[in-house]
């Protein structure tokens, strides 16, 4: 489940809210346990993703570096040849 939480910061173009709330989603699955809520637990659920992707939003925008934004491009070919090497291998 947290394989698909993706690194967000320093990209060019920077994260989408999209991008941001659908990892922390991701984050609150994974801390829940459950991939969708009960009916009792959904509010409680929605209401954590949306105040973890708030926050991420804010320490994204705030965080400082030196360092060349990432090309997402090039990165997703990166991940896409070591998923390809990990699979081949099994």
């Amino acid at each position: 489940m947290c394989r698909n939480i993706k690194t967000l910061f320093n990209f060019e173009p920077p994260a989408t809210r999209d991008e941001i709330r659908d990892a922390a989603l991701q984050f609150v699955r994974k801390l829940s346990g459950s991939t969708k809520p009960s009916k009792k637990n959904e509010e409680a659920f929605y209401r954590a993703v949306d105040q973890i992707a708030e926050v991420a939003h804010e320490l994204l925008h705030s965080m400082e570096t030196h360092q060349h934004p990432r090309n997402r491009e090039e990165e997703a070919a990166k991940a896409k040849a070591r998923s390809a090497l990990r699979f081949a291998n099994a």
